[in-house]
């Protein structure tokens, strides 16, 4: 039954708006933030600098707002559902194994990179321009790090990596228990759908949140930053793009016999939103969608991503460490051999599950010059310019946590074949004509 009005023979702006494709209102997002960013900073409006900064810091702290439970609740069910899938402990191992393959082939990318162009040559920074972390990671912190002390500071702090640590050990728990455990199952299922509901909700404020942090880092760090720091800031988006749009779409060619051009027409309102939010976890919803929508069966699925999500960092944990290691050496006049490039793709490798899917990769960092022996003066000579490659780092996390389980299931022989090939509009679009009513 419907209720019409004079004005229900044509669409209200809102569904106009709705209409507009994802894609398309991100990236009017990007450009509006860049103009007004722009006016901001060469007329020095203070009003229009603060406006931005709420409206980014408001859109990433709705993201940051639902990460902890949001990846208790996934980690917990996505184990339980391995129950679900024929091999489970096969899948979870090739998973496993293709996270390990596609990090070393990224930070090999970095550090030739790295190695071809210099990016501490030139720049006119100094080891003075550093300062220390106040907070530094190291092999030990991590590991001690991993277990918790109680049940609360985990949540309270955000630290995931040891929320990742809890959920394993209930969902490993559970599935000993069985049908016992069943009831615990039911409600974190339910509550899980309800965290990724509300979090649809967040993402759909995306173009919003856009314009503010878009705007915030041009107004606040201009154009006279990044090119202090052109050429890292070009090592990185470009090491990126390659790993994106050079290194999947050929595993997806080869080892899976799929598409590349049907990934990123699936793969593509994930990998923009991560671009924006800068938070492989805030994505997570998404991608957990776009991943299901180009045929990865939902019970694989909704283990492979969680776990990608904490754990698979091919932008924040390989090709960024690589080049920041590389660059800070050579500021510091510091040679590498190649024992410390080996290193570099140890800690890569192996350290992924530390940046913990959250923005920025300082742990990550410090972690990796730790181990190196490098000064920790490095990481405050990047910080200042880690915003804006944290976009481009976080887009080739999430693009490589969709790849990994393609693969997977393309070799294991479970990839719906018919939905990957089908695919053809963003899952945001089919969400909002599920949600909007359009009046015929």
């Amino acid at each position: 039954m419907s209720v019409s009005s004079p004005s229900s023979s044509s669409p209200s702006s809102f569904t106009k708006y709705l209409k507009v494709p994802f894609w398309a209102q991100i990236l009017a997002g990007l450009v509006l933030g860049v103009l007004l960013g722009w006016l901001a900073r060469s007329q020095d409006i203070s009003w229009l600098v603060t406006t931005l900064e709420k409206a980014g810091d408001t859109f990433i702290g709705l993201l940051k707002l639902a990460v902890a439970p949001l990846v208790f609740f996934a980690i917990l069910v996505s184990i339980t559902n391995l129950r679900k899938v024929n091999n489970a402990a096969r899948l979870a191992s090739r998973t496993l194994l293709w996270f390990m393959i596609t990090s070393l082939i990224a930070v090999a990318i970095g550090l030739v990179i790295g190695l071809v162009t210099n990016p501490g040559s030139g720049t006119g920074l100094t080891p003075a321009d550093g300062a220390k972390p106040e907070h530094t990671g190291s092999w030990i912190d991590f590991l001690t790090g991993i277990v918790p002390t109680d049940v609360i500071t985990p949540f309270t702090e955000l630290n995931v990596l040891q929320i990742v640590f809890m959920a394993a050990v209930a969902g490993i728990a559970a599935l000993q228990l069985g049908e016992k455990a069943q009831p615990i199952l039911n409600l974190s299922e339910s509550i899980l759908e309800l965290l990724q509901k509300a979090l649809w909700w967040v993402i759909r404020l995306a173009p919003l949140g856009t314009v503010g942090l878009i705007g915030k880092a041009i107004a606040t760090y201009g154009w006279d930053l990044i090119g202090k720091y052109a050429t890292f800031t070009a090592d990185i988006y470009v090491g990126c793009a390659i790993v994106m749009f050079v290194v999947y779409p050929t595993l997806l060619a080869t080892v899976a016999k799929a598409s590349p051009l049907q990934f990123f027409k699936g793969a593509w309102p994930a990998i923009q939103l991560a671009f924006v939010s800068r938070s492989s976890v805030g994505t997570m919803p998404l991608t957990q969608k776009v991943t299901e929508r180009l045929g990865v069966p939902k019970e694989y699925a909704s283990f492979a991503v969680p776990f990608g999500a904490t754990t698979k960092m091919d932008g924040c944990a390989a090709i960024y460490p690589a080049i920041a290691a590389i660059f800070v050496a050579q500021i510091f006049d510091i040679q590498l051999g190649v024992g410390d490039y080996l290193l570099i793709a140890f800690v890569s490798v192996v350290g992924s599950a530390a940046t913990a899917g959250l923005t920025g990769a300082t742990v990550m960092l410090t972690l990796t010059l730790s181990t190196l022996g490098l000064p920790m003066e490095g990481v405050g000579l990047l910080l200042a310019i880690d915003p804006i490659l944290d976009m481009m780092r976080t887009a080739t996390n999430v693009a490589g946590q969709v790849v990994a389980p393609l693969i997977v299931s393309a070799r294991e022989g479970i990839l719906d074949r018919d939905k990957f090939n089908s695919v053809a509009s963003a899952p945001v679009d089919a969400e909002e004509r599920q949600a909007v009513p359009v009046a015929a």
